[in-house]
């Protein structure tokens, strides 16, 4: 508990701390730290079960500024709110097939190296995923991280792309 609480005291900046405590209820939301997740959490359930539609996004508009950072981090409350939970559950799937071909693929590998690397990609495809859409839903605190595949920005789907590309460069030359 000694090295838990010299972390949680004297390592993390205040900010972090103060997420952290809101996200297990140690702290009331007094003046709005916790704006973002609210926000994205009503986003996704205003999607209910099938959707509002395609575009039709009010909540989670970036025009109605309802979602900050609707785009990036809260990309997810976009998708929720004009797929629902229908759209979410394949959007889910999806992943799962992906992180489940990446592990196939790791596990035909000669080389250490490649699998070592092929395990590597899907450990940090999950970890963006799970992350996401868990601040999304408000089951882990917000730390700002991309949607594989669908926040916007030109960095985070280049690095995807390449870590992708270069597994499959690994996998035809087993």
């Amino acid at each position: 508990i000694g090295a838990v609480s010299y972390v949680y005291i004297d390592v993390l900046q205040s900010h972090q701390v103060d997420r952290i405590d809101l996200w297990l209820g140690k702290i009331q939301d007094q003046d709005g730290k916790d704006y973002n997740r609210n926000r994205a959490l009503a986003a996704v359930g205003s999607g209910k079960f099938s959707g509002v539609g395609y575009q039709e996004a009010i909540l989670s508009s970036p025009k109605s500024k309802h979602v900050p950072e609707s785009e990036t981090d809260f990309i997810f409350s976009v998708f929720a709110e004009e797929w629902g939970f229908l759209g979410s559950f394949v959007l889910v799937v999806l992943f799962t097939i992906l992180l489940v071909r990446i592990i196939i693929i790791a596990e035909r590998q000669r080389d250490k190296f490649a699998r070592v690397y092929a395990n590597s990609v899907a450990m940090i495809l999950f970890y963006h995923f799970f992350i996401n859409i868990g601040m999304n839903i408000g089951i882990v605190p917000v730390i700002g991280i991309p949607l594989p595949f669908f926040s916007y920005g030109g960095s985070s789907m280049m690095s995807f792309l390449i870590m992708i590309f270069i597994l499959l460069k690994l996998d035809s030359q087993r």
